[in-house]
């Protein structure tokens, strides 16, 4: 297979992940996996599977020589092509989808036409794709103290003690943050913001695209990022495999809500919210311009719009009267168990839209 044609056929592949790669009128899909992939890597990437396998594994499935195929997977697993995990001795492979994944795993090597042609994509196809299933594929989790709720039943949600309990952790640069520096349209927030642990985080460091940090540094780290006005954002599971650090004007997940004005839950499971102490408020209005999503105003006192509200405690953290509390939300949907469960949620809602969409057309 030569040509634009393997191209295709990885596009194919990757748009059966639950977070897919739809196809555009201009191609530019075409174009970043072209950037990406040279024609025999793309082809390889194929032959993987979402779930970890080893090479034994894939190379029996696929009927190719597993040695020549182990040294191909790891040179891709080193490019970010394709996720890698070692255990007890044993190395695993599985496919990276475009989000989180290629995307993400580019950062070091993303230069001006690549952000370019990520732009284009996100604002031609992929915001679309983000929100296609209605399921959200991240997280918002307040920084701990902020909680006026025993999180003691919940611990998947004390932010804080859970980066403690962390097997290793990494810091990276936040990839929409740099592409949009190298769009034109760079912000004031801090850049090496992007958390990862566990396997995730060993996968950055091997890497040589996130540095190797402790609990301290990333609890740090996060409380800057709150002081900076950033939302803490994490896979919508309850095991911790990262922590986004969103600014409104960059981020994904944020633009749709920010500036496409699409209703958070398409992007962001909003599993607290924040709740005023009328007495307490002074009026003073700090809260409004902390909100990074027009979540609350003030008339005599300051109003909070829960269906808006993030439940990100970045207000309460700025108000000076001590009026604003972050509570579990009673209505809250619980995170998924695992990716997996959460992947096939995505696919399964996805197909009883399409099926609906279908049906009305017919």
């Amino acid at each position: 297979m030569a040509g634009d044609e393997v191209y295709k056929k990885l596009r194919e592949f990757l748009d059966r992940m639950p977070l897919g790669f739809p196809t555009t009128s201009s191609g530019v899909e075409i174009l970043i996996l072209k950037r990406l992939f040279s024609e025999e890597e793309a082809e390889l990437a194929t032959l993987l599977s979402p779930l970890p396998e080893d090479v034994e594994s894939i190379a029996a499935r696929a009927g190719v020589d597993p040695v020549c195929l182990e040294a191909k997977l790891e040179d891709m697993s080193r490019k970010g092509l394709v996720f890698r995990a070692r255990r007890e001795g044993r190395t695993f492979y599985n496919t990276a989808p475009f989000m989180i994944g290629l995307y993400e795993y580019s950062v070091e090597k993303m230069d001006e036409e690549l952000a370019a042609l990520y732009r284009e994509y996100y604002e031609t196809a992929y915001l679309e794709e983000m929100a296609a299933s209605g399921i959200p594929g991240f997280k918002v989790l307040p920084i701990g103290e902020r909680v006026q709720a025993p999180l003691s039943a919940y611990p998947y949600l004390n932010l804080v003690e859970e980066v403690k309990k962390a097997r290793v952790i990494s810091v990276a640069d936040c990839i929409c943050r740099k592409e949009a520096a190298l769009t034109g349209s760079a912000c004031g927030y801090p850049r090496e913001a992007c958390l990862s642990f566990g396997a995730a985080a060993e996968y950055y460091i091997e890497n040589g695209i996130g540095r190797e940090i402790d609990a301290e540094e990333a609890l740090r780290i996060l409380r800057e990022a709150d002081e900076a006005g950033l939302i803490h954002a994490g896979v919508n599971t309850k095991h911790l495999s990262n922590i986004c650090n969103c600014c409104p004007c960059c981020c994904a997940s944020m633009k749709g809500i920010t500036k496409r004005g699409l209703d958070k839950r398409y992007f962001l499971n909003a599993l607290f919210e924040a709740t005023v102490d009328a007495e307490k408020c002074t009026g003073c209005e700090a809260c409004v311009e902390r909100c990074p999503v027009g979540a609350v105003r003030v008339e005599e006192t300051a109003e909070v719009d829960r269906d808006r509200c993030l439940g990100c405690g970045l207000c309460a953290g700025t108000c000076p009267a001590e009026a604003i509390s972050v509570v579990l939300r009673e209505d809250r949907e619980e995170p998924f168990e695992r990716v997996v469960d959460m992947g096939l949620a995505i696919l399964e809602r996805k197909r009883s839209k399409h099926g609906l969409e279908n049906g009305r057309s017919g």
